[in-house]
């Protein structure tokens, strides 16, 4: 991944059901200059509502939460916004099939180091905006030289 394609700030929305991970992670991701916590969702119902509000450059989601697990939650964000990154952040390994199948770009289990975390969100939002750019490149139409 070249450093010429991260932002200046990448936006994170943080979707989990429990307030003290939410919490450490936004206390974690705060303390990055170039990583700003734009929302929270104890969700996914509430994950979905703020990305189509805030439209984060990245979610970081849980798998299993109450009202729309965190699947479904990527699932119906990935149809509305296909550009936002979703790393699913679960301790439950068994989700990795479905997370992927739904449209997570990364799949991540909690507990591992924050220095791997961050680096995750870093390359992920990386990757999907090198994806973007490849897209748009590919869909220009291409102009003949008179």
């Amino acid at each position: 991944m070249s450093s010429r394609n991260i932002k200046a700030s990448i936006r994170v929305l943080l979707a989990d059901d429990q307030l003290p991970a939410r919490l450490g992670l936004e206390a974690l991701l705060s303390t990055y200059k170039d990583i700003e916590v734009v929302g929270a969702a104890a969700d996914g119902r509430e994950a979905m509502e703020l990305a189509d509000r805030l439209c984060p450059d990245l979610i970081l989601m849980d798998g299993r939460m109450p009202v729309m697990d965190g699947v479904e939650a990527t699932r119906q964000i990935k149809a509305r916004h296909p550009n936002i990154t979703v790393v699913m952040h679960s301790m439950y390994g068994s989700l990795e099939a479905d997370a992927k199948s739904a449209g997570a770009d990364v799949f991540l289990l909690k507990g591992c180091p924050p220095d791997h975390l961050v680096a995750t969100v870093r390359e992920a939002v990386a990757r999907c905006q090198e994806q973007v750019e490849d897209r748009a490149r590919f869909t220009e139409p291409h102009r003949k030289e008179k």
